[in-house]
């Protein structure tokens, strides 16, 4: 809405100063120093700077002067704002938003509005007041991410039905409720403000001149674009919509008395002989709720957006890289989100050497030590040097014989109490090579077992295992037995049924190769001896042909037991000629046929007799 020309005056009051926001400071490294510019947080690849959040207290300083309502919570959440500004253009980074065509677009658009030539005009017009054009720029490209990313993550999410829409309006019929309003438009004729008696005269009877028109039904639109010397001349003279109190008290007083249509006399202002119109009268109520449908809508969609927005924008602190400085408070943080730890690197702590602690095992459910080899004396030579003693190479079937240590260095190599065994042995020492030896078998016959005594089966030896007395258990997974028995099962479900020997020889007899004459199984290809002639198709003499027997059957090919043949029929192509003696057509004379028996007249495929003649 355009900000309305002839405002009551009046500035409206603040009510107690404005808290000014102080920053933590940084102490610097170096002493009388100041930190002038550092990073303040980092948000995955963006960072927000001291200067940053300067300006961003600056801005909200100049908000709060003109509105100081909510100032400690603003300043509380000025942090997390330009935080959810970082995070939403992340975001807009990983969905590839490219706003560059829509940033043209709005710069176009400012340019129109302050009817600058070109881009050049306006960079120049942003720099004479003070603003970085760069930094004017970034600033809408960011609200062009920001607010593309709003609208697809989290707007689209919204529903709001017709029946949602009017249920809200008949909750909320209060808020929509307006005020009177009117909406005017201007003809002026301006005056300067150090004008003589003779410029006002005449700029009053050029307004009465215009008034004059609009008696006799001069359109308002067209003459104010004609001879209307305000900046609204080119719209037709059209000011926007005023409420009660946002006009003069006589421009107020002359207007909202009249309907919609209606203008009033020339009026003296400041800025010349102004006539006003009255193009639309609004009267105070609520309006019907298909008037104001479009703004239930906005005041729907702005209250669900907010929570909603809020939820996203945590959800995006979880998972988002963000380091704040000590000192500065986060006051959107989630209790889920994680702080990096930055930390040096700290050397592994060394491994201490053991003892190793003395093996045992176990016997029959009891644990046994294992015998210790005790530690080997080294020879020194005469000099006290320790004498390398030579590697022995022992050989298949043999006992090493110097790599085994003498008797009194091995602890435990005495003889055992065997059952059977000579006592007087038991607690002597063994000579060296002996001791691997075994001691006793299981599977052979002592020297001194009685006869009658049974013989002992071979028990086969028993795999080690943790626990001597333990048996060893086989683990089988059922399941893999499951499925190779399922597997066996199908096999020979598939597998088919045995042949019979019927089948087997009819297959064989189907499996033979059969020529013109029978099989061609036993027949073998007569080997021709080398020198013999090679038998030629050509050559080969003729077999004769087996005798046909008679069947009974009629044999047309030789003639036998064939019907008689009927007489050929008369055609075009065979003539027949009559009988010597037969009269002509046409004649009366009688026929001369001789008598049966006697002959026949000679036809033209029969041979003439002698002594005959044809006609």
């Amino acid at each position: 809405m355009p900000v309305p020309r002839y405002q009551s005056p009046g500035v409206p009051q603040i009510q107690g100063p404005v808290p000014q926001l102080k920053l933590p400071a940084t102490t610097a490294i170096t002493p009388n120093a100041a930190v002038v510019e550092d990073v303040i947080v980092r948000v995955n690849d963006g960072i927000i700077s001291r200067s940053d959040l300067e300006r961003a207290a600056a801005q909200l300083q100049g908000e709060l002067a003109q509105n100081p309502a909510d100032a400690a919570e603003r300043q509380k959440n000025m942090l997390r704002d330009l935080i959810d500004q970082q995070l939403l253009l992340s975001r807009g980074k990983e969905l590839g938003v490219n706003p560059d065509a829509e940033v043209i677009r709005r710069l176009d658009e400012i340019r129109k509005q302050n009817s600058l030539t070109s881009m050049e005009a306006l960079e120049t017009a942003a720099r004479q007041q003070g603003v970085s054009f760069e930094d004017f720029k970034a600033g809408i490209r960011n609200n062009i991410l920001t607010q593309s990313v709003v609208r697809d993550e989290v707007g689209r999410s919204i529903r709001m039905t017709a029946v949602d829409q009017k249920r809200y309006y008949d909750a909320h019929v209060a808020d929509f409720a307006q005020p009177e309003q009117i909406r005017l438009s201007e003809i002026l004729v301006p005056t300067a403000a150090n004008s003589n008696d003779a410029a006002i005269t005449a700029a009053q009877a050029s307004a009465d001149s215009l008034y004059a028109k609009l008696k006799a039904g001069g359109d308002f639109a067209a003459i104010a674009k004609a001879s209307s010397g305000g900046p609204t001349a080119a719209s037709g003279g059209d000011l926007g919509v005023f409420k009660r109190g946002g006009l003069a008290a006589v421009l107020e007083q002359k207007t909202f008395v009249l309907k919609a249509g209606e203008y009033t006399e020339p009026v003296r202002t400041r800025q010349g002989f102004v006539i006003l119109k009255v193009t639309e009268h609004m009267q105070a109520g609520s309006p019907e709720f298909e008037k104001v449908q479009n703004e239930v809508q906005n005041a729907m969609y702005q209250e669900q957006i907010q929570p909603a927005l809020r939820l996203y924008l945590t959800k995006l602190r979880e998972d988002a890289y963000l380091d704040i400085r000590p000192g500065f408070v986060d006051s959107g943080a989630s209790p889920k989100q994680t702080k990096p730890v930055f930390s040096a690197y700290v050397p592994p702590v060394p491994k201490k050497k053991t003892v190793a602690l003395e093996k045992k095992r176990m016997d029959n459910g009891h644990f046994v030590p294992r015998a210790v080899a005790a530690p080997a004396v080294a020879t020194l030579d005469k000099k006290g040097r320790p004498i390398k003693v030579k590697r022995e190479k022992v050989r298949l079937g043999q006992a090493p014989r110097t790599a085994l240590p003498d008797a009194g260095g091995v602890i435990d190599t005495t003889v055992a109490a065997v059952p059977g065994a000579d006592a007087a042995a038991a607690g002597t020492a063994i000579a060296p090579g002996t001791a691997i030896a075994p001691t006793e078998t299981v599977n052979t016959v002592a020297a001194n077992t009685p006869d009658d005594e049974p013989l002992v089966a071979k028990v086969p030896q028993q795999p080690k295992s943790r626990y001597g007395s333990r048996a060893v258990e086989t683990k089988v997974k059922e399941r893999k037995v499951a499925a190779v028995s399922a597997k066996t099962n199908a096999r020979v479900a598939a597998a088919p049924s045995a042949v019979t020997s019927e089948e087997k020889q009819t297959a064989a007899a189907q499996a033979n190769a059969l020529g013109l004459h029978g099989s061609d199984a036993d027949k073998k290809k007569k080997k021709r001896k080398k020198g013999d002639p090679k038998e030629r198709l050509q050559t080969k003499p003729e077999e004769p042909k087996a005798p046909l027997q008679d069947n009974g059957l009629p044999n047309r090919l030789n003639q036998q037991n064939a019907p008689a043949k009927a007489p050929p029929k008369p055609t075009s192509d065979t003539t027949t000629l009559a009988p010597v003696d037969q009269p002509a057509p046409g004649s009366t004379l009688p026929s001369q046929t001789p008598p049966a028996g006697r002959g026949t007249a000679p036809t033209s495929n029969q041979p003439v007799p002698q002594g005959t003649s044809t006609p």
